[in-house]
């Protein structure tokens, strides 16, 4: 499944980065600990966090992660600006993460 292809299923807005909507989700990393997630985080995944401001852009763009999922939160002006110019995609879930990441695990395993 690609990014595009999530967002269409689960109703995701895209907030930011829609020249990466094509990348293929490999599976799926939830945390908020920025450092967690450069050190834990695998490839290709989707990561879901709460947190908005334009570090995790370049958290996931380190991680060459597929996309990112905003839940319960929208990201800032610089955020969408950064996922723009990287090309990743910043999506917003308005529920929670625990919600979204059962539904997407049942979904892609």
């Amino acid at each position: 499944m690609n990014v595009k292809e999530l967002a269409e299923k689960f109703g995701l807005e895209v907030a930011a980065g829609q020249k990466g909507l094509e990348r293929e989700i490999r599976g799926g990393f939830c945390g908020d600990l920025l450092s967690d997630v450069m050190g834990k985080a695998p490839e290709a995944c989707i990561w879901l966090t709460v947190q908005g401001h334009q570090n995790i852009v370049a958290v996931a763009v380190l991680r060459d992660m597929a996309g990112v999922i905003i839940c319960g939160y929208c990201p800032d002006l610089e955020t969408k600006q950064k996922a723009d110019q990287e090309g990743m995609p910043v999506l917003t879930w308005s529920g929670s993460v625990f919600d979204l990441a059962g539904r997407i695990y049942a979904e892609i395993n």
